[in-house]
């Protein structure tokens, strides 16, 4: 039976662009045969997500819909999606269109080829394009990424990023618990305590988005950051 990497898609009022990102999704060859299963998990927007994706998936039998009868945020939907995935690889794709599908077999190859168990995509090492945007974003990124590797002892470049792809059973060996945006501490610093835990970091692209394009992410969230990398840093819960 082939294998298959499970791509989970949590949405937050993405109607105008989910589309497109399903279209880069769908046109990804991956490597080693492997097979797409595609988990969206729709955030309880209020927009028009539920009807775009229901249209679009009316051809596409590997994509899985789920809602969430309240707002929970990003960390909560991709609990559903990780409980509801079936493959032997999960990965993380945001909604919009700030990151590129066409890169997963960039962080696979790690994986397939025998060397790691985890691969983060890291939006500042590499010659891909970046587009350049919020110098206070960068500061902020860097100083949370520094603050978690303090703890986990890692010398990752971008803790922060959306692209982390791990294998489907050394994720689901750990318990999460946050349900907004302190998904990236607190799974960084669960996932390097796993025994004999192998972590890759490789180079990808990011066009990110202005806060008028749709950017969600704040400063309140970066404190929240801070939080979770002290509460998984000091204490392992």
């Amino acid at each position: 039976m082939a294998k298959k990497l499970s791509i989970i898609v949590p949405a937050y009022n993405e109607a105008k662009t989910i589309h497109q990102i399903l279209n880069k999704i769908d046109a990804v060859i991956l490597i080693g045969n492997l097979e797409k299963e595609v988990i969206i998990v729709n955030d309880f927007s209020s927009d028009q997500t539920a009807e775009s994706v229901r249209v679009y998936m009316q051809s596409k039998p590997y994509i899985k819909y789920f809602e969430l009868k309240q707002n929970s945020g990003k960390g909560a939907a991709i609990h559903i999606g990780i409980k509801e995935s079936t493959g032997d690889y999960i990965i993380v794709q945001d909604a919009d269109l700030e990151y590129d599908p066409q890169e997963y077999n960039i962080l696979l190859k790690p994986i397939l080829d025998g060397f790691a168990d985890v691969v983060y995509g890291s939006r500042f090492i590499g010659g891909n394009p970046h587009r350049i945007l919020f110098f206070w974003h960068s500061i902020g990124n860097n100083i949370l990424t520094f603050a978690s590797n303090m703890f986990t002892n890692l010398n990752l470049t971008d803790m922060e990023t959306c692209y982390k792809l791990f294998k489907a059973d050394r994720l689901k060996q750990i318990e999460l618990k946050e349900k907004r945006f302190g998904f990236e501490p607190e799974v960084t610093a669960k996932i390097s305590r796993l025994p004999n835990i192998r972590i890759y970091e490789v180079g990808i692209s990011y066009y990110g988005r202005t806060y008028e394009e749709g950017k969600k992410i704040n400063w309140k969230d970066g404190f929240r950051a801070i939080y979770c990398i002290l509460k998984y840093g000091l204490f392992n819960q």
